[in-house]
């Protein structure tokens, strides 16, 4: 595909064109960018502002020229490092106080998915959603993204559903609610909010599976162009070799037959369920023997809806 032809279709889907890096193409991307985090209730620093800058590699000194014309414009609004549209100045009190729910709840998130990810054919564990950009209010559940070895994906939820339990007993709601198996690492829905989970979602285990995750959906960069590594990094100690040994003598046992036997039982009774009412209407959600896509709520939707509406009060504001 030309240059041209490239240029065209990323404009048709909402992003701006990166290839001219004027003032007015890299301040209509930090437009973009805070009216995106504002759906989320979510100020943003200028570093932020530069790393998930939607559609235009722009370089850190550019971002904050176009930040600075913007608020003395008065489309946007600055308080304490933090940026805003215009008028939305409370939302920096309201973030502050998230994070202090969110910096009790990283210890559990940790603790937890390190648990999950010493679970037989588990390859990678990430926090995702609000909790991985600190943006959660009290009893906030914790997301996961969780990666499995193929044809082993619903044993492996089933797992994890114990997990759950157990932090359930100690009030810590977990909720893993996307499994993806090696087979299906790139995602099909391409689109600004998905490549905005993938590229905030952090890593508790598997950075191997990470990074070839992130490789493999270089279409993120069309949207976020700047955010290409990991938000920030856990040390994960490595299992002890008894752990080791036992996760290995279980995947080995559940390799078998009868393990492809209990993992058709399980994938069809959970996909039944589901089918027949369990959750909520299914707009996102998606169910095979790679993938179990709980989203129910249709969230994404929603998000890119609001988005939109943003964009068009942009517009439509005088003082813009």
């Amino acid at each position: 595909m030309g240059r041209r032809s490239e240029i065209n279709r990323t404009a048709a889907q909402g992003v701006p064109d990166g290839s001219d890096l004027n003032g007015r193409v890299v301040a209509d991307a930090v437009s973009r960018t805070i009216a995106y985090a504002d759906v989320f209730d979510y100020p943003l620093t200028a570093q932020e502002v530069h790393r998930y800058l939607i559609g235009v590699s722009a370089s850190p000194s550019q971002v904050y020229r176009a930040l600075h014309h913007k608020t003395q414009t008065g489309e946007l609004a600055a308080r304490f490092g933090f940026f805003t549209l215009a008028r939305r100045q409370d939302l920096v009190d309201l973030r502050s106080r998230r994070e202090v729910f969110a910096q009790a709840l990283w210890p559990q998130a940790v603790r937890y998915g390190r648990l999950i990810g010493g679970l037989p054919f588990v390859r990678l564990v990430a926090v995702t959603g609000s909790l991985a950009v600190d943006n959660v209010e009290p009893q906030a559940d914790i997301d996961y993204l969780i990666v499995t070895e193929p044809g082993r994906l619903w044993l492996c939820r089933a797992l994890t559903i114990l997990v759950v339990r157990l932090a359930a007993t100690a009030g810590i709601p977990l909720c893993p609610n996307y499994f993806l198996s090696l087979n299906a690492l790139v995602f099909q829905e391409r689109n600004l909010y998905t490549a905005r989970e993938l590229a905030q979602m952090v890593p508790l285990s598997g950075k191997r599976i990470y990074r070839r995750m992130r490789q493999v959906n270089e279409w993120t960069t069309r949207f976020l162009p700047n955010a290409t590594h990991a938000p920030r990094r856990w040390s994960a100690p490595q299992p002890s070799l008894p752990r080791r040994l036992t996760r290995g003598l279980v995947e080995s046992a559940l390799r078998t037959p009868p393990g492809a036997w209990l993992e058709r039982w399980e994938m069809e009774r959970k996909i039944a369920r589901f089918a027949n009412g369990e959750g909520p209407e299914q707009i996102e959600a998606a169910f095979c023997p790679d993938w179990c896509k709980g989203h129910f709520d249709g969230h994404g939707q929603r998000i890119l809806q609001a988005y939109a509406q943003r964009i068009a009060e942009l517009k439509s504001d005088p003082l813009t």
